[in-house]
């Protein structure tokens, strides 16, 4: 399957449609669909934070269904190393794309190798790995991904820096961080299923773009997945999250100086929600 073809059945997958030419004499047993395994980060809201570079050796995922002998499919056994802080509002990185027999996987197996942080005044810390090399970080997939024989399935791992990197000593200042923890914090998301909030944030006048600013979804009080709006002076005050549930949500935004805003949002699997915020000064 070419890229332009595997692009189109990706967003008819989205809506529920098909692609034509498939060999429908082929038995379902012996059909593959692609997998594409994308990589992205709940962004670390510390300026002392230069880069979080993460070095993963093999991804691996389990049929639902399946515990018996070895019930995981090898994705990728390629060693990449990637700045997750490069990884905010809307980019991602591909860490797997391949065919797969078709149905459910419910599993998602990581196995990270390193991790360090360095820090804007040059500083450089190794964290300890404490299962990621050994025996792999377990991420499940609720709802599970279905592979749909000739069409690509996007799956996205959001891994939230903030949760996952515990900071050690003074955190006022990058000479007062002695260290840091490694607590790895990932999410899976099926991206058939899931949708995608973007917008941007402006003071109350809704004319300057406020980078910077916190934007976060809550369900039930408890926040699901947060981020910041862009300080890049092209994108300035834009943001994105990604790989977000279906279903109704509450969306809020705050910066320093400024009240926090919130607004009810309807997000709709394979589709983008636009909610914009204004904020007002204190």
């Amino acid at each position: 399957m070419n890229k332009i073809t595997t692009l189109i059945c990706s967003l008819l997958l989205i809506v529920g449609l098909g692609c034509e030419g498939l060999d429908n004499d082929e038995k379902d047993d012996e059909k593959t669909g692609t997998l594409s395994v994308l990589l992205s980060d709940n962004p670390f809201p510390l300026g002392l934070v230069d880069s979080v570079l993460v070095t993963i050796d093999s991804v691996e995922i389990r049929r639902h269904g399946e515990t018996i002998g070895s019930p995981f499919i090898i994705l990728n056994r390629d060693q990449v190393t990637f700045n997750l802080l490069d990884l905010r509002n809307g980019v991602t990185a591909s860490l797997s794309e391949m065919d797969v027999p078709m149905g459910a996987y419910d599993l998602v197996r990581l196995y990270v190798n390193s991790a360090r942080l360095v820090l804007t005044n040059g500083s450089d810390f190794e964290v300890i790995i404490p299962s990621g090399e050994q025996t792999g970080l377990k991420i499940f997939i609720n709802p599970y991904i279905e592979i749909v024989g000739g069409l690509t399935s996007e799956l996205l791992l959001d891994f939230d820096v903030s949760k996952s990197f515990v900071m050690q000593g003074n955190m006022n200042s990058p000479s007062g961080i002695v260290g840091f923890h490694f607590k790895p914090t990932l999410r899976a998301s099926n991206m058939s299923t899931a949708g995608r909030l973007e917008g941007i944030v402006t003071d109350s006048d809704g004319i300057a773009a406020l980078g910077g600013a916190q934007v976060w979804i809550e369900a039930m009080d408890t926040i699901m997945t947060t981020t910041f709006s862009s300080t890049d002076s092209l994108t300035l005050g834009h943001y994105a999250l990604l790989g977000v549930p279906a279903g109704d949500f509450t969306a809020k935004a705050a910066m320093a100086g400024y009240d926090t805003v919130s607004a009810f949002i309807t997000i709709t699997a394979g589709n983008v929600t636009t909610q914009d915020f204004s904020l007002i000064s204190q």
